[in-house]
């Protein structure tokens, strides 16, 4: 049963549709690898065995009429905890929404299950997803699969654990600032940062609205970018309830269209220093692009960091006046990180009308410019973070001699919240610890199915990695 919870999302669904995979036993698999593996991990908020069960049921009955939902009939995946799953806790990883429970589900969970998909449980987060390490007051810390003193990453790090670990063959995310891409890079995992729209927010809180709106996206994470894939056609699509949402069809490139594509790539910003085997990495991914036909070119974008500036003006004291209203009063039952990021967002001067404007409108500018570069190079190959999982509460580190801090290490991914790209991140290489190291794969915005294409080549060039330890 180890084996069967293994295989990729693609393989449980395919020996599913032959009838060589049972969905009862492939639900039963992961439930006792979820017994098994995650009181050391503590990934899950909700585990619903009798729920996944009678979803199993359903599913086998309707093979064995020779039924079949979609591509990921019978296939067992998680929702992160700040996602609408009906009857399960949505409380985003504080005590102010304790046992908030909503009674429909989010559109991407009403996608999924279209598609066949059986919902396991749902998974720990930090508290109003405002950390790169996931850790609360009501659930406690989640632990990388790969070494337990370790983070899996945040806001999406009890997802990615629950992956990684294979608990669940793949889910769902979401990504403020790297909140999807850094957990993956943590765990040895893929994941996507959508386009803002291409995949609804709605049934997602912090809801989409202000700045959450403009930088946060929901997205799929699974072990392999095949998997990737067929989550997010799942999932994309228009929903009212997300002001961002357009009717754009999903459209797949034709593999002599893939081939001209341009890819530039660069190692570090000139700003943040990045783990040698960081630079290895992403090296080695555009060596195997560039092995597979593909024209790749060194290139560093202009303006990094006025881009991150913004995204943190907007992240940081813009995403504190959404909570305001939520948090006022009750700041002693706030969580440390919680704590931690408010008052560094509290050093910047307050948000007036004007300043706001301003930033909306420098961000304007700086995506238009970004975009005109990308039309030379509609594909970037570039670091996720600037290290591998860190220890539990680090927060910063010495690299080619120079202190680099917390927010600084992952700007990587900050930059293209605030723009609007679609990322990628698929595991390459490995640090001297023998913890996973991603790359991300930026495509245009709207163009997911670019990224994914040009990503699953860099996953063909450069292997998998090995499993985690639990």
């Amino acid at each position: 049963m180890g084996e069967l919870t293994s295989l990729s999302a693609t393989e449980m669904a395919e020996g599913v549709r032959r009838k060589t995979i049972s969905p009862i036993e492939l639900t039963e698999a992961h439930l006792r690898r979820i017994g098994r593996v995650n009181p050391k991990i503590n990934a899950f908020i909700t585990v619903d065995e009798s729920g996944a069960l009678d979803q199993a049921r359903r599913a086998e009955f309707l093979v064995t009429r020779g039924g079949w939902l979609g591509p990921l009939h019978g296939v067992p995946v998680t929702v992160k905890s700040s996602i609408n799953v009906t009857g399960f806790r949505c409380e985003t990883g504080t005590r102010l929404r304790a046992g908030a429970t909503p009674d429909e589900d989010a559109a991407l969970v009403t996608g999924l299950r279209a598609a066949g998909a059986i919902v396991l449980g749902n998974t720990n987060a930090p508290e109003f997803l405002m950390a790169y390490e996931t850790d609360n007051l009501l659930y406690g810390r989640t632990n990388n699969p790969w070494d337990l003193d370790r983070t899996p990453g945040g806001s999406s790090g009890g997802e990615s654990a629950a992956i990684a670990a294979r608990c669940s063959a793949g889910g769902v995310g979401s990504d403020g600032g790297g909140s999807i891409r850094v957990p993956a890079h943590f765990t040895g995992i893929c994941g996507l940062k959508p386009t803002p729209g291409r995949i609804p927010a709605s049934g997602h809180f912090p809801p989409s609205q202000g700045p959450f709106a403009l930088i946060g996206v929901v997205g799929p994470m699974a072990r392999t970018v095949s998997d990737v894939r067929i989550l997010f056609e799942a999932m994309a699509g228009p929903d009212a309830g997300d002001p961002n949402s357009a009717p754009v069809p999903i459209r797949w490139p034709a593999e002599a269209e893939l081939r001209k594509i341009r890819v530039g790539y660069f190692e570090d910003d000139g700003r943040t220093p990045v783990t040698p085997e960081t630079r290895a990495a992403v090296r080695e991914a555009a060596e195997g692009l560039r092995a597979q036909g593909f024209r790749v070119e060194p290139f560093r974008p202009g303006r990094l960091e006025e881009i991150r500036q913004v995204w943190w003006k907007l992240f940081g004291p813009g995403v504190q006046v959404l909570l305001r209203p939520i948090l006022e009063g009750r700041e002693s039952e706030l969580s440390p990180f919680l704590k931690e990021i408010r008052a560094l967002a509290n050093r910047e001067e307050p948000l007036t009308v004007e300043s706001l404007l301003d930033a909306q409108i420098k961000r304007d500018v700086l995506r238009e410019r970004f975009l005109v570069e990308m039309e030379k190079y509609p594909i970037l190959i570039c670091p996720v973070c600037a290290v591998p999982a860190f220890r539990h509460r680090e927060r910063e580190w010495m690299i080619d001699g120079k202190r680099v801090e917390y927010l600084d290490a992952m700007s990587y991914s900050q930059w293209f919240n605030i723009l609007g790209n679609p990322g990628v991140v698929v595991p390459v290489g490995r640090s001297p610890e023998g913890l996973p190291i991603g790359v991300q794969v930026v495509g245009r915005p709207w163009e997911e199915e670019i990224a994914l294409a040009v990503a699953a080549k860099v996953e063909q060039a450069c292997g998998d990695l090995r499993e985690p330890v639990v």
